[in-house]
């Protein structure tokens, strides 16, 4: 007889040698909180106004990009959006670590993803990045930067844009809705 805390195999899961069975509460059921929408794809050039209005929120986001041995380096970082040219941006000192795998991924770039969480609203951008060391670019993207953190970054003379070319975007920017209260 099922204790509470007990699981139970899913048995309506096809068995494969790549997938294990898995594993939900005795009795079958599998727990899902309807209060938060599913995550949806988006096209990262024509995202919903919740999305974009997300991203231009002033949010700490996260840089991850595979180190040249595999493991991911995860690093805080400000980002820009710009969906009309299909970009993400990222100001940082050429000697930073990241810009290093960066440029280890030659002429090719390197793919990476940005992410940033408030509570039950998420957005994740994944695309390719390479070092662009241009003035005129790095202009534009200290511009972008202050215009959505409200401040400008102090002078620097290292200063270079990671960009990212855009394939992918995932996540909900809109807020989750309280729960009904279930009737009696």
């Amino acid at each position: 007889m099922p204790r509470p805390g007990d699981t139970a195999v899913d048995d309506t899961a096809p068995e494969s040698p790549r997938r294990s069975r898995a594993a939900v509460p005795a009795g079958g059921a599998r727990p899902r909180d309807r209060a938060y929408p599913r995550a949806m794809a988006l096209d990262p050039r024509h995202p919903d106004s919740d999305y974009l209005a997300f991203w231009r929120e002033h949010h700490l986001c996260t840089l991850s990009i595979p180190r040249p041995d595999g493991p991911p380096h995860v690093t805080p970082v400000g980002v820009t959006y710009d969906p009309d040219a299909g970009l993400a941006r990222v100001i940082t000192s050429s000697f930073r670590t990241k810009v290093r795998h960066i440029r280890a991924g030659g002429e090719r770039g390197v793919p990476v993803a940005v992410c940033q969480v408030d509570r039950g609203r998420w957005a994740t951008l994944e695309g390719v990045a390479r070092i662009d060391e241009d003035p005129a670019a790095v202009a534009d993207a200290v511009r972008r930067y202050a215009e959505r953190y409200g401040r400008t970054p102090r002078p620097n003379p290292d200063r270079v844009v990671i960009e990212i070319a855009l394939t992918r975007a995932l996540g909900r920017g809109t807020p989750p809705q309280p729960r009904a209260a279930s009737g009696s």
